[in-house]
């Protein structure tokens, strides 16, 4: 009994291994490739979310122009779950456009994430951004 009881503990631990290592690839302080804002991305519920913690004046006012009036706390990555090889899918919001679409997050490097959106189905209008990792 208790070398079934180990094996199975065994196994469970095993199969939770890949999700906390990508978990904490993806989880931290993210900048754009402009720099001009900063992302906090970290756990949401069951899921991961990304919310603005930084944004340059510019930035700001480009979200207001597309109708977000605060960019700072507001959540621009969300529902992000792995999806193997690296790799994360959710939703991305645009505040500077005011589109939501879903995304793609793959995880380049310890200290870099490629984020990608695209609009219309999924497959149209797509925008990917490579952001570094922030101290």
């Amino acid at each position: 009994m208790k070398q079934i009881l180990t094996k199975t503990a065994l196994a469970i631990l095993a199969a939770s291994v890949p999700f906390a290592a990508s978990a904490q690839d993806i989880q931290g302080r993210w900048i754009n490739p402009k720099g001009n804002v900063i992302v906090r991305v970290g756990p949401c519920g069951d899921a991961f979310c990304g919310t603005v913690i930084k944004a340059s004046p510019h930035a700001q006012e480009s979200a207001r122009a597309g109708g977000t009036p605060h960019l700072i706390g507001t959540q621009i990555l969300s529902d992000l779950r792995p999806s193997g090889d690296g790799t994360f899918k959710g939703q991305v919001f645009d505040p500077k456009r005011n589109i939501r679409a879903p995304a793609t997050i793959r995880i380049e490097s310890d200290n870099a994430i490629t984020v990608k959106g695209c609009a219309i189905a999924g497959m149209l209008l797509c925008k990917e951004q490579r952001w570094t990792r922030v101290g």
